[in-house]
């Protein structure tokens, strides 16, 4: 299964790229309803990891992503642990002017169980609340430190 994301962002994609890079946007970009545990996130490099479990009210998710492809242009997280049978989120950051970046979300995955449909259904939402944030977080007070004003 395939899906896209795309939204705009009144920031320079050297910005986006940095909100990013810092490992703090995960947190940033988690909705509030989802309770989530974090158990390790390296800061955005080739090989780092992000390890984590979210509650879905009483049901734990461990999921643990490994990141690759990082540039200055955007980066891959593929499962390495979690309800999929296979996921591999792929986000470019795609400059437009000098002040606006197209964030481009790609994600395939094969959902394998029942949490994992029911997350798939629900990644429309997941998106809408990310791009609201990421651009909440880069065109609030400009773009310098970014993570500190989210």
């Amino acid at each position: 299964m395939k899906v896209q994301h795309r939204f705009t962002v009144n920031a320079p994609r050297t910005a986006v790229s940095a909100f990013h890079q810092d490992s703090r946007a995960l947190r940033i970009l988690t909705p509030p309803p989802i309770w989530v545990q974090f158990h390790q996130v390296d800061p955005l490099a080739e090989g780092s990891v992000a390890d984590f479990t979210m509650w879905l009210g009483p049901l734990p998710v461990r999921w643990t992503a490994v990141h690759s492809q990082v540039s200055p242009h955007g980066f891959t997280d593929t499962q390495q642990r979690g309800p999929f049978k296979s996921w591999r989120h792929q986000h470019t950051f795609q400059e437009l002017n000098a002040q606006s970046t197209g964030v481009i979300d790609e994600i395939e995955a094969e959902p394998g169980n029942l949490i994992s449909r029911f997350m798939w259904l629900t990644l429309p939402m997941l998106f809408a609340y990310r791009a609201w944030r990421t651009k909440r977080a880069l065109q609030k007070r400009g773009n310098d430190a970014v993570i500190k004003q989210a």
